[in-house]
């Protein structure tokens, strides 16, 4: 096939080491990834809290910043809780549809792809969450969206297809070799 996007001159993606990769497995590892992570954050911004108001933390001179410093640090906290939580929102509302060859690659899926050089890399096109790893049967996963370059060059792809990149004035080629 030699259509605008597909791998003309670039090899065929290898086979897979893992024959399929469970979609429903990734995407509820991703749930409780979130979970626990929310957790551990609303604990910190309680600490932070309690440290920014405690008595023993009230300046008593111009020089005395420890109750500021824990005041700033106790807002930052509070606002990681609230992106952490709006992602966990985003994530839990995710349509968990199979994959559908009409509409391409969408939010939702999980896309396994193949560099120039040769190199395997899993992602999850979610709504929020960037940044996110996830290991499932001993592979790395990671979770991207529709806003980050690679999200958005993926959206609407199909298997065999190719993206490109620019990051930092460097072209990145990656073929669509799976999706789920």
């Amino acid at each position: 096939i030699n259509r605008p996007g597909s791998r003309a001159t670039i090899p065929a993606c290898r086979p897979a080491l893992l024959k399929t990769m469970n979609k429903n497995a990734v995407y509820l590892l991703l749930l409780k990834k979130l979970e626990v992570d929310l957790d551990v954050l609303q604990r910190a911004a309680q600490t932070a809290y309690e440290a920014a108001t405690d008595k023993e933390n009230i300046a008593e001179n111009k020089y005395d910043t420890l109750g500021l410093e824990a005041s700033y640090l106790a807002t930052g906290q509070a606002r990681r809780v609230e992106e952490i939580r709006q992602a966990l929102k985003n994530c839990q509302a995710m349509t968990q549809a199979p994959y559908a060859t009409a509409q391409g690659i969408q939010v939702g899926d999980l896309i396994r792809l193949e560099a120039v050089n040769g190199n395997e890399q899993w992602v999850l096109l979610a709504p929020d969450a960037a940044g996110l790893k996830l290991i499932q049967d001993d592979q790395t996963i990671t979770v991207i969206t529709p806003r980050a370059p690679l999200g958005a060059a993926l959206l609407r792809k199909q298997p065999d297809d190719d993206v490109q990149i620019n990051v930092g004035g460097t072209v990145q080629t990656f073929t669509v070799c799976d999706t789920y």
